[in-house]
């Protein structure tokens, strides 16, 4: 069985987006990476061909606001959290040149039958040549995923992808999405309140309540902290995939202490978010994808039904963070 993903003649992914998808997906091959099995290019018709994967994506499932009859208990969670971190190892630090995803989030995170992970949607990766440290590039991605120092510069590395895993894994670990409008303010941005928990010494709180206290506590305050560890502030301080993987698996630990407050845009800038007007279409979808002024129409598409809305963002302060 197979999956399908056709893009209508008036998608906002572009050609330059479709090919890149395929070049990239084409030429890796990992567990935790969909597979390409084929692709169209005719005239207005673009169609990839990948492996079918049973259970959606965890934007539908675990964060979908619990519509979902699957349960993810502790140990799945921890399997889907160590899957999607080797995957981004491998393409950080085993393909070259090294590809970053640029959009890694929960509605990109497919499921299989067995519920391990598979990273999808490669229509905005980039392939960072082996003799730079970074390209300068359009930004393009998810709001509440973004590193601030791609959002506020351009300039990308494999760093923002591990500061978008950290607030997935966040996610995953708490069960809720990275920004809810219905909490209170001190509670409405995950990342914010991980960071007020950790400095409480009560991040164990921010644990999903759905796995009615059948989880590991260490385990799951560690995951929470390596989030944070993956989110700081400065880009350097976050350390590279393969480093994540052996902290999620214990053969590597780190000093709590040293964890640095992580990089919020809200921080940083006087950030208006303005929604763009909704088709039909994408009534009932919640917004994702963004564009930055003069950027190419990004609506990433996933194997997941459902166009994502896009937003456009203004601002004040210029971010001045080395990468």
């Amino acid at each position: 069985m197979a999956a399908i993903k056709v893009l209508s003649p008036g998608s906002t992914q572009g050609v330059k987006e479709f090919l890149t998808e395929i070049q990239v997906i084409s030429d890796v091959q990992h567990e935790n990476l969909v597979k390409l099995y084929g692709c169209c290019v005719e005239g207005n018709h673009r169609i990839l061909v990948y492996n079918y994967l049973e259970n959606s994506s965890l934007a539908q499932t675990l964060i979908g606001g619990r519509h979902s009859s699957i349960q993810f208990s502790w140990q799945t969670r921890v399997k889907i959290c160590v899957g999607v971190a080797k995957g981004l190892a491998y393409l950080h630090e085993e393909v070259k040149p090294p590809v970053v995803h640029r959009d890694i989030k929960a509605s990109n995170i497919l499921l299989d039958k067995d519920l391990s992970p598979k990273i999808s949607d490669f229509g905005l990766a980039k392939l960072i040549p082996v003799d730079m440290t970074h390209v300068s590039t359009r930004v393009a991605g998810t709001i509440g995923y973004l590193a601030p120092e791609y959002a506020m510069k351009g300039q990308l590395t494999c760093k923002a992808d591990i500061y978008s895993f950290g607030v997935l894994l966040i996610e995953i670990v708490s069960g809720r999405c990275n920004t809810n409008s219905w909490l209170p303010a001190e509670e409405k941005y995950i990342l914010e309140r991980a960071w007020q928990l950790h400095e409480r010494r009560e991040i164990v709180s921010l644990v999903d309540t759905a796995l009615n206290g059948d989880f590991d506590p260490e385990q799951a305050c560690r995951f929470l902290k390596i989030g944070l560890i993956c989110t700081q502030d400065f880009p350097k301080l976050r350390p590279s995939m393969s480093t994540v993987v052996q902290m999620l698996t214990r053969e590597k630990d780190f000093d709590e202490n040293k964890i640095t407050k992580p990089g919020l845009i809200t921080d940083l800038m006087d950030l208006n978010i303005k929604s763009a007007p909704k088709t039909k279409a994408q009534i009932n979808h919640s917004p994702s994808n963004f564009v930055s002024s003069g950027s190419d129409n990004l609506d990433s598409s996933t194997l997941s039904p459902g166009p994502s809305s896009q937003a456009t963002f203004t601002f004040t302060e210029v971010y001045d963070r080395s990468v």
